[in-house]
């Protein structure tokens, strides 16, 4: 096998995972108000939902707890150990929840191991998306850095695609009370394909180069000490990826329940809109990737976080006026242009500003308090702000903080940066 092919190998590997195990961490949110009322029964709608979108959100504070962890982990055994790991860890998560009774069968129960089954997912999704970046990122090519690391981002798209299409498939095919009683439990199951994907991850994955010339791998508590010295730039790394997690599930996990019951669209017209939102995605990404490697990474995140914070709320609030399934389209396509353009220079430059040592660790990290903090509570928080203020165009000024935030850790990121550095040689001395 040529070095090309192995190389190709190698990326449609890691990505095939990540795109699994996404497609697994995410359809909690897409089947929020079925999930609702097989676990939460309250007699109150907005209630059981706010319920399940806490568990949803409940696996996002898991994810920095995964991410020191599994994060250390993967810095010390190696990328190839660590993705096997985490992907164990998704696929048992994701059983738990496809075949747990209804709160009807088991009680109280029922709503239980759904929870336990949501934090295993978030556990092992701490430390899923920097263990496929770093190792992307390790296997670059010279110049095609960005390039390469896109394809963490553009694989959770052809995720979101699978689950759309999914999702339109069963309510096409199924009566709406068959969807109801069972049928939301489908996409769970075929989530469970990622078990078999971990055998093949196992055997037929090769271990980076740039790990295996390390002379003396980290312990972990020489991993902890530098992610505590390295504190500051992590904080602006979470700020970083704040604009980038609150978009996604906005656009993605949140779309069809905000399409379905607060515009008043079929559910098939909310994930119609979601598998559109994918595929831009998914065509993006690399071309912005690849443009980063060209003109640099700074123009283009300063340039998209600005955009964001002037446009997200007026097109939410011209969206509640013209609410039709052409308006989400053209609203949604106008976030998710934005969140694309903004993800493929972002991603690697989140790898480039940690030490190589905790790279793993510390862009898991940052990556897992961004989602906790904002992300993971993107759905709880709209539904929230939309029935606390009664302005059904509260989700774009959520988005908005998050890309103020993305802009101050744009703007601030070059001091960190040589910050860093500076504590990053005295631990390489310290060692």
């Amino acid at each position: 096998m040529s070095s090309l092919q192995k190389q190709i190998k190698n990326i449609v590997l890691v990505s095939g995972g990540n795109c699994l195990d996404m497609y697994d961490f995410m359809v909690f949110g897409y089947y929020a108000p079925w999930i609702s009322k097989a676990y939460f029964p309250s007699g109150n709608d907005v209630n059981s939902l706010l319920l399940t979108f806490a568990v949803f959100g409940a696996g996002f504070l898991m994810r920095p707890l995964g991410a020191l962890v599994l994060g250390a982990y993967v810095d010390r055994h190696g990328r190839r150990k660590g993705l096997v790991m985490t992907l164990s860890l998704m696929a048992i998560g994701t059983i738990s929840i496809a075949f747990t009774p209804s709160y009807a069968t088991l009680g109280i129960l029922a709503p239980i191991l759904v929870l336990l089954g949501r934090l295993l997912q978030g556990f092992s999704a701490g430390a899923q998306l920097g263990s496929v970046s770093v190792y992307l990122a390790e296997i670059a090519t010279p110049g095609n850095k960005g390039f390469y690391v896109s394809w963490q981002s553009a694989s959770q798209q052809v995720a979101v695609v699978f689950a759309s299409v999914v999702g339109v498939a069963l309510n096409s095919l199924m009566p709406a009370s068959t969807f109801a009683s069972w049928g939301w439990r489908l996409p769970f199951m075929i989530g469970c394909l990622l078990l078999p994907f971990v055998f093949l991850i196992h055997k037929s994955l090769e271990e980076t180069p740039a790990f295996l010339i390390r002379k003396k791998p980290l312990s972990a508590m020489q991993v902890f000490r530098s992610l505590t010295q390295s504190w500051q730039i992590i904080l602006v790394g979470m700020l970083l990826v704040s604009m980038t997690t609150v978009a996604f599930y906005l656009i993605t996990a949140y779309s069809p329940t905000y399409g379905h019951l607060v515009l008043h669209l079929t559910p098939r017209d909310g994930l119609l809109v979601t598998l559109c939102v994918g595929l831009l995605n998914f065509m993006m990404l690399p071309i912005m990737g690849a443009l980063s490697d060209r003109i640099g990474r700074r123009p283009i995140l300063i340039t998209c976080t600005v955009l964001m914070l002037i446009t997200c709320y007026p097109a939410m609030r011209w969206l509640d006026n013209h609410a039709s399934f052409r308006s989400l389209l053209i609203v949604d396509l106008w976030l998710a242009l934005l969140y694309s353009s903004y993800n493929g220079a972002m991603v690697v430059y989140l790898t480039e500003i940690i030490p190589s040592e905790v790279r793993t660790a510390g862009f898991s990290v940052a990556y897992s308090l961004a989602t906790a903090i904002f992300g993971g509570f993107t759905p709880a928080a709209s539904t929230y702000l939309i029935q606390l203020t009664g302005n059904r165009a509260m989700p774009g000024a959520w988005l908005s903080l998050a890309a103020a935030c993305a802009l101050v850790a744009v703007m601030a990121s070059r001091v960190g940066s040589r910050a860093n550095m500076l504590r990053h040689s005295v631990v390489e001395l310290d060692l």
